[in-house]
């Protein structure tokens, strides 16, 4: 049999080691990371709210979207695509992720409409509609830390992040690099505007997936976090 030369062998080597090596490196780096900050920490639940589900939908121990769809969902059916198409079409395989969307009680149908406007056919087992009075919605919107405001039919095209521990998830310094190296004044990021689809496909996409990996490095039992918490926005911000 004949023997390999020595220069064969050593590329062979470098190929089979050098992608090992390049792991090695970046291993490390997959236990320290900023997680994705939490903005305020007492969401309400949906307690007084029903739903056109047969399961209790409720926002604890679950990772949601939540919505607010108002009393005419069909008028913004471009909101509802884009939530479909770039959030819910890419994560809903992950466990315990859903969307919920809250309308006015009286709007059941509207909100059938509006699914039938938005769903190919699709596996849509976690997207849903909930239901209450306005003084709950208005209650349930209160909870949340938002520069934005519902409308007299109460909707808003931003949608905001919550965890399993009814905590709001967001960005406390949404600053670009090119801001920060000007050192720019701080602003947050505590929702994301579903009409931007850029805002929904890059920013929202990535803090989610930001959020799964912090749960799941969590179910290992090797998450180490400098995430930072709701009361340092002042501190920055001085």
């Amino acid at each position: 049999m004949k023997k390999m030369p020595l220069k064969t062998m050593l590329v062979l080597g470098i190929l089979f080691f050098l992608p090992v090596i390049f792991l090695l490196f970046l291993y490390p780096s997959t236990h320290n990371y900023n997680a994705l900050d939490i903005v305020d920490d007492n969401v309400g639940e949906l307690q007084f709210f029903s739903s056109n589900s047969e399961a209790q939908i409720q926002l604890k121990d679950h990772i949601t979207i939540l919505g607010f769809l108002g009393s005419e969902p069909v008028n913004h059916v471009i909101a509802a695509s884009n939530l479909k198409e770039l959030v819910y079409d890419k994560f809903k395989g992950f466990k315990k992720f859903q969307i919920v969307l809250v309308l006015p009680k009286g709007s059941e149908s509207e909100a059938e409409q509006l699914q039938k406007e938005i769903n190919n056919y699709d596996d849509m087992r976690f997207w849903h509609y909930v239901f209450g009075e306005p003084n709950d919605i208005n209650n349930l919107f209160n909870s949340l830390k938002s520069e934005e405001l519902l409308n007299k039919n109460l909707f808003t095209d931003h949608v905001f992040i919550i965890d399993k521990d009814l905590t709001q998830r967001g960005r406390i310094d949404d600053r670009e690099d090119r801001e920060k190296q000007k050192n720019e004044a701080i602003y947050p990021l505590y929702s994301y505007d579903c009409i931007e689809v850029a805002e929904i496909k890059n920013k929202m996409s990535d803090d989610l997936r930001v959020l799964f990996t912090e749960y799941r490095q969590k179910r290992k039992g090797n998450f180490n976090s400098s995430s930072r918490r709701a009361e340092d926005i002042n501190a920055n911000a001085n």
